[in-house]
């Protein structure tokens, strides 16, 4: 059984390429990691793109540009094989920010000439010594928020800029005891059996105590913000995201993996609900609404401890009728 030592690699190389390469320069650095066919999906505006050129075009290029002296700000960095195609496929996943001087406007957004961070969550798909895949998810809106241009009502948990795991053990670059992964994998697949279609008949709190600590943290996107222990959970995320939808689908994802005590997944989207009662403060639409996220997990011995969560909010939105980009770029 592979220990993902050389997808690792693959990955480091990759990352250190395109880390070190200047804008104009980028197309080259990723060329030189990635496949013929690579395949890139991204956040709004983003969606998916394809080829080492048109990747650092639309994206890679342009941030380099505003956020100058880029630089990657590790948290968490594991890899596994995928559930979702029977194990066949491996994948690496990194996670944490993406700090720079915010030095030109970036999407809109505009400049500050001061530090700035980007939440990211990257999974890369490795076959033959290449990265044939990657999914992207970047936590936009909270840079925007950074730059004084907050798209978003008040939210109901906190906003700030996350740290990485308590324990500070999320950089496996060593090889890494696979029962603790499979124990890992299996609590992630117990909580989301439990989520279903939130429809199991337990009281919320009841719920979340099946696969939790109670001194959980769940480190949520700009927009929704972060909350500690179940309860709180429960009160200022769970509770009122459950309130604001109906017809809640099963969750579909493209990757899920663990490594020792942590694991996550994507969809694209992973399940999608009808708005109905008010999410973010927003009027309701009645509109079906497709999300896409990220859920980045550790575990603290038997149960779930942290989540670190990247929903593509704009791309949420945009289907709702609203197209937050858009509005920022008419008002300047």
């Amino acid at each position: 059984m592979s220990d993902f030592q050389d997808e690792k690699a693959v990955v480091r190389a990759y990352q250190a390429a395109v880390d070190l390469a200047d804008p104009d320069a980028a197309a080259s650095a990723i060329s030189a990691h990635v496949s013929n066919d690579y395949l890139w999906r991204g956040m709004h505006p983003f969606d998916i793109r394809r080829g080492a050129a048109e990747v650092a075009e639309v994206f890679w290029s342009p941030l380099k540009t505003a956020l100058t002296s880029l630089t990657r700000r590790e948290d968490i960095f594991m890899a596994g094989r995928n559930q979702m195609d029977d194990f066949q496929s491996v994948w690496v996943v990194s996670m944490g920010h993406l700090m720079g001087l915010h030095d030109a406007s970036w999407l809109g957004i505009p400049a500050t000439r001061k530090i700035a961070f980007l939440r990211y969550a990257e999974f890369c798909k490795v076959e033959d010594g290449k990265v044939v895949e990657t999914a992207m998810f970047c936590d936009i809106p909270h840079l925007m928020i950074q730059a004084g241009v907050n798209p978003f009502p008040p939210q109901t948990a906190a906003h700030m800029v996350q740290p990485g795991p308590v324990t500070h053990s999320g950089l496996m670059n060593d090889v890494q005891a696979p029962a603790e992964g499979d124990k890992t994998l299996a609590l992630i697949n117990a909580m989301i059996n439990d989520l279903g279609t939130w429809q199991s008949g337990l009281p919320l709190v009841d719920e979340l105590a099946r696969t939790w600590n109670d001194d959980m943290t769940w480190w949520g996107p700009a927009g929704i913000g972060s909350t500690y222990t179940i309860a709180r959970y429960a009160e200022q995320h769970a509770g009122p995201f459950r309130a604001s939808f109906t017809n809640r689908t099963g969750t579909g994802h493209l990757c899920r993996l663990a490594e020792g005590e942590f694991g996550g997944f994507f969809g694209w989207p992973n399940f999608s609900a009808t708005a109905t009662g008010g999410f973010m403060g927003l009027t309701p639409t009645g509109k079906a609404g497709e999300f896409r996220v990220v859920d980045i997990y550790r575990r603290g011995g038997e149960k779930l401890s942290e989540n670190w969560v990247f929903i593509d909010l704009l791309h949420w939105l945009k289907g709702q009728g609203l197209d937050v980009l858009e509005r920022l770029n008419a008002s300047q």
